[in-house]
């Protein structure tokens, strides 16, 4: 098994096993009762582990979930810059 994400987040590598699971790709988690035991505070993370063989297809999978999650600022960085002109200080009025 490959350690695809370590985690301390509960919310985060569901919805990373879900992603997965709606492609097809089996995942396990692994220290999950190792992190019960500190507590829940998160001392220990988590990681969620899948095949060699699935491991370049659910690295590509995630990249791509990841980039449609609402507030991603990464996919339209060079259009930001072009969002902030300020249209009050134009040079051809």
């Amino acid at each position: 098994m490959i350690e695809l994400v370590r985690s301390n987040d509960p919310v985060e590598l569901s919805w990373v096993q879900s992603v997965l699971a709606d492609e097809g790709i089996d995942c396990l988690i692994f220290d999950f009762h190792a992190s019960i035991l500190d507590g829940s505070i998160g001392a220990l993370p988590r990681r969620l582990m899948v095949t060699p063989d699935d491991e370049s297809r659910a690295r590509y999978i995630l990249e791509i979930a990841r980039r449609d999650l609402p507030g991603n600022n990464e996919i339209d960085a060079d259009s930001d810059a072009d969002d902030d002109v300020n249209p009050s200080r134009r040079d051809d009025v």
